[in-house]
C-alpha cells in the first residue's frame, strides 16, 4: 500500500477543526462527506464571528466608518477570490449563493440572450443535477436542444463521443472540473478547447475541484468557472461565478433590485457595472468575509502539496475498500479527485443501510443518487455510499471505514442468511397446503420473499394480497402503543435494531404491487406503497409497502400499524410527522427526502380524502 507522503503536518491542520473534538460512541468522529460540505477550521469561525460581533454593517451605501469597514473587508475577499483563481482582475469574480446560484445565473442571464431555437447546449452524463436543470430551463425557453456527452465504464468522459457532439450549433459546454459523484477528474482545458474551437463558450463547474488543486481560470481559458464556498472550508452560501468581462459586460441582469443600478426611473432604468450588476440586493457579506479567511487558510498550505497528500490518502482507500468481499467501487477513472462511491452486491444491501450502519459507529458518509439521478441510471443503480476524503482525514479514518465495511457486510450475510431459512421454512410449510409441486416453491438465497420464479408467498394460486388489519382501535392507539415500546429503547442504536426487527417481519409486498404507478421517489431508497379502499367498506384505509432498505421498511411496519385498517378519518386526522417526533425518531433519520415516508404519508392522505 502507499505511504503517505507528509509534507504537511496532518496532526496539527486537523487540530484546527473544532468538529474533530467531539466523540461519537467514545471515538472520534470519522467524517468522510467533504464532497457535500467541507469542515471549517478555527480561522475561518473566529473571523466570521469577530465581523459578526465588532464590524458588521451594510455595505456600499453608507458614509459612516462601520459600513465602510464591512464594504472593504467584502471587497477584499473579492480580490482573495481573483488571486486564487487567478482572474484577470476581481471585478470578474460574482459573488453568489454557491455553484447553483452561478450556474442558474449564466443559463438564465447569458441564456436569454444569447439562446435561440436550433441552438445546442452540451452537458455530460456526470453532471450534478444543479448544472441539468437550469440549461433545461433555458432550453425551454429559447427552444434550443441539449446534448449529453457519454462516459465509459471506468466513469471517463468519452472525447471522440464529443467531439463528435460538437457543431455549428453549439453555443454552450457546461460540465463539471470533478464528479461529485464519482471523483473523475476531467480535462476541462481540453473540453474548453475544443468547444471554442467549434465556436463556443464554455462552463466549468469546480465545486469538486478548487479545494484540492490549483485552479488558474486564465490558463485554462474558461469562459465561466463556478465554485462553492462550503466545498472550500467555508460557510454555507456564498461562492463565486468567475466570468470574463466582455462576456459578464454583454449579459443583461438577472435579478433586479439595489446596488446593481446606476439610476432608477419609470421611464428607465440604466445599471451598475460589474461586480454590482449581477450582485442586486444585500449580499452575503459574512459569507463572503468567510470564504476570503478560507482561500487564505488554504492557500498557506501549498495546493500543490495538498494534492498530493490526498491522491496518496485515495489510494490507500482504494486498496483497503476494493478487496472488501461484496463492495463494488463504481468509478475507477485513471485520473480522480478523493471519492470512492461503492455499492453493496452480495448479498444486496441498499446504501442507506449501510450509510446508517457506518452512523452507528461514528463514520459519516453521503448515500444516495448524490443529485446525479442520469449518471445512476447509466451506472445501473439507484444510490451509491460515497465517501469523500479532505485535507483533515488520515490513514486512521479510511482503515476505520474499510473495518467497519467488513464487519456490517459480514452481519449482512449473516442475516441474509438466516432469512432465507426462513423464507425455505415458510415455504416448506405452505406448499402442501397449496398442492404446489415442490420445484415451483424453491428459492434461491437472496430472493426474499419470492417463489420460484418471482412469485409471492401470497400471490400463489391467485391468493389475495394479505393487507394488514387495523392494529389498534384507532391510529391515536395504535401511536400510544408503539410510543410505549419506544419508551423503553435508551438511545438510537436500540431503536435502530428494533426498526430493523420491525421490518424483518414487514407482511410481504407482492411483485405484481412494484409497479411504477406504486413507486414512491425517494433520493436514498426505493419504496413501493400500495394503498387502497378495503373492499367492502369504502371509508378504511388499507396499505401494502416495501422498500430495498431495511431502515425504511422498519418505518413502513410503523406507518402500517398506524394507518392500515383505519378508517380514511382517523388517517386524515392522525398528525404522523408529530408522531416520529414524539419517538425520536426525527433526531436520526430524514423522514422526507431522504427516504420517502412523507411521500408515503401523502399518498395515504390524498386516498383518505378521495373516500
Amino acid at each position: 500500500m502507499p505511504t503517505l507522503p507528509m509534507p504537511i503536518d496532518h496532526t496539527a491542520i486537523r487540530a484546527e477543526f473544532p468538529l474533530f473534538e467531539v466523540r461519537a460512541g467514545g471515538r472520534s468522529l470519522v467524517f468522510l462527506d467533504s464532497a457535500a460540505s467541507t469542515q471549517q477550521p478555527s480561522r475561518v469561525i473566529e473571523t466570521v464571528a469577530e465581523y459578526q460581533r465588532h464590524q458588521h454593517a451594510n455595505i456600499h451605501r453608507a458614509v459612516y466608518q462601520l459600513s465602510q469597514g464591512a464594504t472593504r473587508r467584502y471587497e477584499e475577499a473579492r480580490a482573495t477570490v481573483a488571486r486564487f483563481i487567478n482572474a484577470a482582475e476581481p471585478a470578474e469574480c460574482l459573488f453568489t449563493s454557491g455553484t447553483t446560484g452561478s450556474i442558474n445565473l449564466v443559463a438564465a442571464a447569458w441564456g436569454r440572450a444569447n439562446l435561440q431555437p436550433g441552438d445546442e447546449i452540451i452537458l455530460s452524463i456526470l453532471e450534478h443535477h444543479s448544472n441539468i436543470v437550469p440549461w433545461q430551463l433555458a432550453a425551454e425557453a429559447s427552444g434550443a436542444q441539449i446534448k449529453v456527452i457519454p462516459i465509459n465504464d471506468a466513469g471517463e468522459l468519452d472525447l471522440d463521443a464529443y467531439r463528435r457532439l460538437l457543431s455549428p450549433r453549439t453555443r454552450m459546454v457546461a460540465v463539471n472540473h470533478v464528479s461529485n459523484a464519482l471523483g473523475t477528474i476531467n480535462p476541462v482545458q481540453e473540453i474548453i478547447a475544443e468547444a471554442h474551437a467549434a465556436g463556443a463558450l464554455a462552463l466549468i463547474d469546480g465545486a469538486q475541484w478548487v479545494a484540492h488543486g490549483r485552479t488558474d481560470v486564465q490558463a485554462l481559458d474558461a469562459d465561466f468557472y463556478a465554485f462553492s464556498g462550503h466545498k472550500l472550508y467555508a460557510p454555507t452560501g456564498i461562492g463565486v461565478l468567475y466570468g470574463k468581462r466582455a462576456l459578464l459586460e454583454s449579459m443583461p441582469p438577472y435579478q433586479g433590485g439595489g446596488d446593481m443600478i446606476e439610476r432608477v426611473s419609470f421611464a428607465g432604468t440604466t445599471y451598475a457595472g460589474l461586480p454590482s450588476r449581477f450582485e442586486a440586493g444585500t449580499p452575503n457579506i459574512s459569507g463572503a468575509i468567510g470564504l476570503g479567511a478560507a482561500i487564505d487558510w488554504l492557500s498557506a498550505l501549498d495546493l500543490e502539496q495538498v494534492g498530493v497528500y490526498e491522491q496518496a490518502l485515495l489510494a490507500y482507500a482504494t486498496d483497503r475498500i476494493a478487496p472488501i468481499p461484496g463492495v463494488e467501487i463504481k468509478g475507477r477513472a485513471a485520473h480522480k479527485s478523493g471519492v470512492i462511491s461503492f455499492v453493496v452486491n452480495d448479498p444486496p444491501m441498499a446504501s442507506l443501510d449501510v450509510g446508517t450502519q457506518l452512523d452507528l459507529r461514528g463514520i459519516s458518509v453521503r448515500t444516495g443518487h448524490h443529485c446525479c439521478q442520469p449518471l445512476m441510471e447509466r451506472l445501473g443503480v439507484s444510490s451509491t455510499a460515497r465517501a469523500s476524503l479532505a485535507l483533515y482525514n488520515s490513514r486512521d479514518d479510511v482503515d476505520r471505514l474499510a473495518d467497519a465495511l467488513a464487519e456490517i457486510l459480514e452481519q449482512n450475510r449473516h442475516r441474509a442468511a438466516a432469512r432465507a431459512g426462513r423464507l425455505q421454512a415458510d415455504q416448506d410449510d405452505l406448499a402442501p397446503r397449496l398442492q404446489v409441486p415442490d420445484a415451483t416453491m424453491s428459492a434461491a438465497p437472496g430472493q426474499d420473499m419470492n417463489l420460484g420464479a418471482g412469485m409471492h408467498l401470497n400471490q400463489v394460486a391467485g391468493a389475495e394480497p394479505a393487507y394488514p388489519a387495523a392494529a389498534a382501535d384507532s391510529p391515536q392507539a395504535a401511536a400510544d402503543a408503539i410510543a410505549e415500546d419506544f419508551a423503553l429503547l435508551p438511545d438510537w442504536p436500540t431503536r435502530h435494531d428494533y426498526l430493523i426487527e420491525l421490518g424483518e417481519r414487514l407482511p410481504p409486498m407482492p411483485l405484481a404491487l412494484k409497479t411504477d404507478a406504486n413507486l414512491v421517489r425517494g433520493c436514498q431508497s426505493t419504496v413501493y406503497l400500495a394503498a387502497r379502499r378495503k373492499p367492502g367498506s369504502k371509508a378504511v384505509i388499507e396499505c401494502l409497502a416495501d422498500s430495498d432498505a431495511a431502515i425504511v421498511r422498519g418505518l413502513i411496519a410503523l406507518l402500517q400499524r398506524i394507518c392500515s385498517g383505519q378508517s380514511a378519518e382517523s388517517v386524515l386526522a392522525f398528525d404522523v410527522d408529530g408522531f416520529f417526533s414524539r419517538i425520536g425518531l426525527d433526531a436520526n433519520l430524514s423522514l422526507s427526502r431522504r427516504n420517502g415516508l412523507e411521500a408515503m404519508v401523502q399518498r395515504l392522505k390524498a386516498l383518505a380524502r378521495d373516500t
